[in-house]
């Protein structure tokens, strides 16, 4: 099988503005995204798909692939299905996302394998066990149920399932696996184009989660258990916490 990533990288954002150029220490975190992809050991191809020159300029200068998209896209894999032209070749496709530099190539590779392992699942993605009540109360952390077959029951920015037995928020991921979701996500190419075809559906609309229109068109989603983690760049706070992180990485010789 042909597997590829598809990075979307849109330059427009309310909250941080051209965040794909954000600087890293040296690096715009486009690039850095970029390179762990490349890192899997499963993929045959790195591509970016973008709707600003800006950024195709910046991934270009590493030798990076680039597909120009339109800026009217709303959402991620909506990008990556109006990309997919370009890569007749793929039989699987990975949405990698574009504000994730410090995303494990490990993560990758263990989103893949589901597609690889069995015929029958057309999409996968990857979760990790909630360790903090901070992270179990952030809207900002999306929040996976999974059935007792590893398929996601739900998505949602609050913490769900809710735990009726009078117990504080505060001790719920101690009596219960919750799990945070990563937006990462795996398809066969068929279902994807079938996916994008789609149109927003109610329950996307409220929680703003894109996965939630797959859920709500009856199909299921593999969710792949963790123990990997990473962190969004979505504010100016988050891009200096992975800042931190990738110093001290580099002072330690980490990857």
């Amino acid at each position: 099988m042909n597997i590829v990533a598809i990075i979307p990288a849109r330059y427009g954002s309310t909250r941080l503005p051209a965040k794909a150029l954000v600087d890293l220490c040296g690096k715009p975190m486009i690039q850095r995204v970029v390179e762990q992809a490349k890192q899997s050991r499963l993929l045959n191809r790195v591509i970016v798909a973008t709707d600003d020159e800006r950024i195709a300029a910046a991934v270009r200068s590493i030798n990076g692939d680039v597909v120009m998209t339109p800026a009217s896209i709303r959402t991620g894999s909506d990008r990556i299905a109006a990309a997919v032209a370009s890569v007749p070749e793929a039989d699987i496709i990975i949405n990698v996302q574009g504000d994730e530099p410090l995303i494990a190539p490990q993560m990758i590779d263990e989103a893949i394998a589901p597609l690889i392992d069995d015929d029958l699942v057309q999409v996968a993605t990857v979760v990790k066990r909630i360790k903090t009540a901070d992270e179990l109360k952030n809207p900002n952390t999306v929040k996976a149920v999974l059935d007792a077959s590893g398929d996601a029951v739900y998505f949602s920015r609050s913490p769900i399932p809710y735990l009726r037995d009078n117990v504080p928020i505060e001790k719920w991921h101690a009596r219960h696996t919750y799990y945070k979701h990563f937006g990462l996500y795996v398809f066969r190419r068929a279902f994807l184009l079938e996916f994008s075809s789609w149109p927003e559906a109610t329950l996307e609309k409220i929680e703003k989660l894109e996965q939630l229109r797959i859920i709500e068109h009856g199909y299921r989603i593999r969710a792949v258990v963790t123990e990997h983690d990473s962190i969004p760049v979505d504010t100016p706070e988050d891009a200096e916490l992975v800042r931190s992180i990738i110093k001290h990485h580099e002072t330690a010789g980490l990857k």
